[in-house]
């Protein structure tokens, strides 16, 4: 068989045309049209939170959440490092706080210890307050980021969270549809645990808009304020009067239509992500030097959105390996380099390093589009085992 085999592309059918079709004839093409309040509840009923607000891009909601908890110039949040920077700079560089940087655990997610031992041994409390011994600064947040849809130790995490006072943000850009199986959370979704959650809705997600987000908070004040922000913070729309400084981050109606039908389909996606999964796992099994990275199954049901080679034991390079299967029209792809070794942040603190520098080198995500057949699945596991 021949063909290119991308990584993860968009799976649209007919009900994405019709829907996205009513909204063109319709003439409610822009940020106007019922749609985008239709897919905000959708989104929210689906997750089980009581808002969620739409917008542009995974990287404004994660903006939006920054502001509307507060982050301001000054603050410092602890971060994961090995994530891709568009998790990063909005909680951040955006808004004038700084990042503290934190090493994974082997689910590639934030390691709770390393959050803990920063915490403890590097900061003080002053009241309700977290404070960095170092720089002084306050420590006002912890952003969780459930890397490739694994879900991150959220009991853990969130436990840490209330004892040192740190708003609590989620990044499920990459997760949408994984949620807690067993444990204090069971039956939450990612993105729903913490204050505030994010969710993408990019071309390569699990479900997409082409290009979009999502914010859901419990807290109404910090929805209604995102919301308030991403339309430009307009205080009277007739007269145009502005509050504060807003943004344009708005969902059009066309994106909100691809949404609502994307949505619609999820639950197929989660499961055809878990059997092809299933697939290169079983293949690999035994295979001496090459693994698929597992997912915490035994705590939550993933979405197992990317899936992930790896190659620490086999003596091959990550770079040959991915230049091996572009030359068999197989895409794929190395893990993000870590942010802390990205130029914007040469000076920025960072902890419990070994795994996330470990990881780095030897991760190579494979082909999972949810609408990979398990011929061209096996395309790529043939390829794998004959590098």
């Amino acid at each position: 068989m021949s063909g290119f085999i991308p990584l993860s592309v968009p799976n649209f059918g007919v009900r994405e045309a019709e829907l996205a079709g009513q909204a063109i004839t319709s003439g409610w093409v822009s940020t106007s049209g019922g749609k985008v309040t239709e897919f905000e509840e959708a989104l929210a009923a689906y997750v089980g939170m009581p808002r969620a607000v739409a917008c542009n891009s995974g990287t404004s909601a994660l903006h939006l959440a920054a502001m509307a908890v507060g982050i301001t110039r000054g603050d410092e949040v602890i971060v994961p490092t090995l994530t891709f920077i568009a998790a990063v700079n909005p909680l951040t560089r955006y808004v004038g706080a700084e990042p503290i940087f934190i090493g994974c655990d082997d689910s590639l997610c934030i390691d709770p210890d390393a959050v803990e031992d920063f915490c403890a041994n590097h900061c003080e409390l002053r009241g309700d307050k977290l404070y960095n011994k170092k720089t002084g600064a306050h420590v006002k947040a912890l952003e969780v980021v459930h890397v490739f849809g694994n879900m991150a130790d959220m009991p853990r995490l969130a436990a840490i969270a209330k004892r040192y006072h740190l708003i609590l943000i989620e990044d499920a850009t990459e997760a949408l549809g994984t949620r807690c199986t067993t444990g204090p959370f069971a039956g939450k979704f990612a993105g729903t645990i913490g204050d505030i959650g994010c969710y993408s809705f990019n071309g390569n997600k699990i479900i997409t808009t082409g290009a979009g987000g999502m914010v859901v908070s419990n807290h109404p004040d910090w929805a209604e304020h995102a919301k308030h922000l991403s339309t430009q913070a307009k205080a009277d729309v007739l007269q145009f009067l502005h509050d504060e400084v807003g943004y344009n981050y708005r969902m059009t109606n066309v994106q909100a239509c691809l949404g609502l039908a994307q949505l619609e389909r999820l639950e197929d996606f989660i499961a055809h992500k878990k059997a092809l999964y299933d697939r290169y796992a079983a293949a690999l099994d035994g295979v001496k030097g090459l693994r698929i990275l597992p997912f915490r199954e035994e705590e939550c049901r993933s979405n197992h959105w990317f899936f992930s080679l790896y190659l620490e034991d086999s003596g091959l390079d990550r770079d040959t390996v991915i230049e091996k299967l572009q030359a068999q029209q197989i895409q794929t792809r190395p893990v993000w380099a870590l942010i802390h070794e990205q130029a914007d942040y040469p000076r920025n603190e960072a902890y419990g390093l070994d795994k996330a520098l470990a990881y780095r080198k030897y991760i190579v995500n494979l082909p999972c589009s949810t609408n990979l057949s398990f011929e061209d699945c096996d395309r790529v596991i043939e390829a794998v085992l004959g590098l």
